[in-house]
Parts: structure tokens; sequence; C-alpha cells
């Protein structure tokens, strides 16, 4: 009895180890691209965000020492009860690790409430309200790209110090519209302006004349445009028919992507001044990354802030992995390991992911060029300012996440 005793608890005790040694030695990765496929945000994020977690998955090197990686995508439609039914099924079926892009806010928000419950990990890229990581800040999320603390302290401060005291908003009537023009209205009234007013309109619109003309009688300076893709590009034609700038007024693209200029086109976007942290045209790294995307990309463009976050998060995500040797499956335990480590990548430069999950880096002011500046394709940009990383996103003292330790 004794002897069979202890031949069983040895045989447990080897099969424990070996699912120890097994879950330590786990090389097995699975990715979810969550994002607009079909939308207003499609070419911000869409199949470009695809492509971008494909050459991350291609240049971090794993698979060619016997990691398994798979990637997988869907069109969460910008509606928050499809974001979390996909998330959920993801997780609990598919077994996806890690969630990346989220385009919207509203869903972003939504999602984040799903992976924290699950463990799992969301690197968002795509989302910006700075919520995320303040007052609904989760130990399982990081915020890579953008956020609109960012937006309103580069674009919102520069443009009140250059004479632009007087603010109007338009605001697409979600969640990451209200903490735009929330963040906006706090940097313009912090550096002397006044916000006199705002207007809602629906996610998606496509006739701006009512909320342009109550804009164009504010007789506000500042037109802020508190939303983003195909309403910020329709907002900016329509305010051209209106005759607002030629009237005097200025518009902000609070938001604005290299894909928005291209829709608009020089003649159109020429003079307007937004932020993004990410550029092609930077230096030699952007430029070779960003040759490399828009060759593979299905429309050939140039990518994206937000694109480029989905790569850059991603190969920082492959190192903290890496780094643990193997794959945990517990979000927790591998986003404390990516903010123990710095970023370093190509795209982003050097910096630091904060204890609220923020990334940190650079945020870049620039103004679109006017078409005879232009030397060629997706040649848009010129540097007005750079805001340092540790300079451009809400200080740690001013968090309310219950993850900074006051």
């Amino acid at each position: 009895m004794k002897t069979t005793i202890s031949a069983l608890m040895l045989g447990t005790a080897l099969i424990v180890g070996a699912g120890t040694g097994a879950f330590a030695q786990d090389k097995v990765v699975k990715i979810g691209n969550l994002t607009d496929m079909s939308g207003l945000y499609a070419d911000v994020g869409g199949p470009g965000s695809t492509t971008a977690a494909e050459m991350a998955i291609e240049d971090s090197g794993l698979t060619k020492k016997g990691w398994k990686i798979d990637l997988i995508s869907a069109d969460h439609q910008n509606k928050p009860d499809v974001g979390t039914t996909t998330a959920r099924q993801w997780i609990d079926v598919e077994k996806v690790d890690v969630i990346v892009d989220v385009l919207n806010s509203g869903v972003a928000l939504a999602v984040k409430n799903v992976v924290t419950e699950k463990n799992s990990i969301m690197i968002n890229s795509g989302a910006a309200s700075s919520d995320l990581t303040n007052a609904q800040c989760s130990p399982n999320v990081v915020h890579w790209t953008y956020d609109t603390y960012m937006l309103a302290n580069s674009t919102g401060t520069a443009l009140v110090k250059a004479g632009g005291d007087t603010w109007f908003f338009l605001t697409a009537d979600y969640a990451f519209g209200a903490a735009l023009e929330r963040d906006t209205t706090a940097a313009v009234t912090k550096a002397g302006g006044k916000v006199l007013g705002s207007v809602k309109h629906p996610l998606n619109s496509s006739d701006f004349s009512s909320f342009l003309l109550q804009a164009q009688a504010s007789k506000a300076k500042i037109v802020g445009l508190a939303n983003a893709g195909g309403d910020t590009t329709n907002s900016i034609k329509q305010a051209a028919e209106f005759g607002i700038v030629k009237g005097g007024q200025k518009l902000a693209g609070m938001l604005m992507f290299i894909s928005d200029v291209n829709s608009l086109g020089l003649n159109v976007a020429q003079g307007l001044n937004f932020t993004e942290t990410f550029y092609w045209d930077m230096n030699d790294q952007t430029r070779a990354f960003s040759k490399r995307y828009a060759a593979r990309a299905k429309n050939k463009a140039m990518p994206t802030m937000v694109q480029a976050g989905v790569y850059s998060g991603l190969l920082h995500y492959f190192k903290a992995l890496e780094a643990l040797g193997g794959n945990p499956h517990d979000g927790k335990k591998v986003v404390e390991k990516m903010k123990s480590m710095p970023t370093d990548d190509a795209l982003f430069g050097k910096g630091t992911i904060e204890p609220n999950g923020r990334a940190l880096h650079p945020a870049y002011l620039f103004e679109v060029k006017k078409p005879s500046e232009s030397k060629g394709p997706w040649d848009y940009y010129k540097l007005v300012g750079t805001t340092p990383a540790d300079k451009a996103f809400r200080p740690l003292s001013e968090s309310v996440c219950p993850l900074v330790k006051k």
C-alpha cells in the first residue's frame, strides 16, 4: 500500500512538473485586430491595421525562433455591443491573447471592461479617449499612439498662443467627441482662451450645414472639429462651401490623419494645423517602414499613426513575451512586463509606459503644405513644433487612475 501511494504521488508530481514546464515554454500567441473595416474610420485603421500587425509579427523574429503566432481581424462597425460580443468570442472561444487597434472610443471603453474581466490584453492605438488611462484605466490596457489630452495640449494650446483665443466646437456625439471637447476646453481655458459654444452632431454625418451655420454665427476665431475620419473631412469640405475660412474664422482639426489630408487634397487642406505622433517622412527609419508598408497595403497608402501604433505596440508586446520566456496567458503579468521595459522602435523612438498604461512619446504639431510646397505624392506636412514625450501627455500628478500611487 505504501509503495502504491508513493508511486501515485510521484506520478502526480511528474505531471505537475511537466505541466509547469509546458506553461513556461508556451510559445503560442493569438492576436485580434478589432477595428472599423468598412465605415468612416476604415482608412485610419481597417485593413491597414491588419497589414501593420502582419509586419510586426514578421519583424519580431519570433516565428523563426519557434513561436506560433496567429492573427485574426473583425469589423466592430463602430458599435460597442458588436465590439464586446466579438471580444468575448475571441477570448473565450478563439483563445485570443491580445486585441489591437480598437478604433472608436465608445467601443474601446466597452472592450476594456471585457479584457479586464477576462484578464486578457488590449493594446489600443485607435481610440482617443484619455479616460482609458485616467478615470477608466485598467491593468490590462496599454494606450499607445495618442489621446484627447495630448491633442488638446498640443493643438489647442498652440492655437490660443497664436491668437485663436475664442472657440466654438463641432463635436461628434459619442465618448470620443465628448472627451476631446472636454480636454480641449481645459487646454484653451488654461492658455487664456474662451469657449463660446458647441454643437453635437451624429456619428458618420453627411450634412453639416446646420452645425456650421451655428459655428459661423458664433464669430469664434477657431472652429474646433472634435470629430475624426469622414466626419472631419466632410466638415472641412462643407465649411469651404459656406466660406467660413474666407470669412476670417480658422478651422482646427483636433484629430486628423494623413488619410484625411489625402482625401481632402492640398487645395482644400492647406494651412490646417493638427497634431500627430507619427509621420511617414520624419526620418530614414519611418520612411523605410512606410515604403514597405505601402508596397503591401491594398490601397498603397502611407500608414496613418494608428496603423503605425499597431505595429509598434505589438513589437513591444513581443519583446515582453520573449523576456518572460513564453506566453503565460496572463494579461496583467504581460502588461506589467511591458511597463517595466523601456520602449524603443523605429517609428516612435525611445519612450516608456507609465503605471496607468499610457505609452509616452513625442507629439508633433504639423501644418499642411500648400500645393506648391509639396514635392510629390504623400508629401503633405511641414513640422511646426515638437512637444517632448514627458510634456505631451497628462502628468501622473493630475491622474485619477487608481493604478497610479500618489
